[in-house]
């Protein structure tokens, strides 16, 4: 059995050619997609301001195979994007993913005397 990690994903995106009932939507949800909602979750967390309703971000867990690497789990998470938004009737353009191996990340830590 491979070796699996846990990735955090960053995908954004920009809002394309909304409708009107998808603006109005999105507007009206904006409370429930702001700062607080920012959460890495396997079924992604939107994010967006919603002045001007230009730019948005999800935020995925994913967890996949070692050697399929960084590149596998940006596409894994795009693709769930894609799934996502479309499903909700959202028009969007420009993905681009930011992603971190959970698994191989440095951590500082101070040493305990100057805790």
């Amino acid at each position: 059995m491979s070796e699996q990690h846990t990735y955090r994903v960053i995908v954004r995106g920009t809002w394309d050619g909304l409708t009107d009932e998808a603006r109005a939507r999105l507007l009206a949800e904006a409370a429930d997609h702001g700062m607080a909602s920012m959460r890495f979750t396997e079924e992604g967390s939107l994010s967006y301001e919603p002045a001007p309703l230009k730019h948005f971000s999800m935020r995925y867990v994913v967890v996949s195979d070692a050697a399929d690497g960084e590149e596998m789990a940006g596409a894994i998470a795009d693709d769930r994007a894609e799934g996502t938004l479309r499903d909700l009737g959202y028009s969007f353009r420009d993905l681009k993913s930011t992603v971190t191996d959970l698994d191989t990340m440095k951590i500082n830590r101070k040493p305990a005397s100057r805790r």
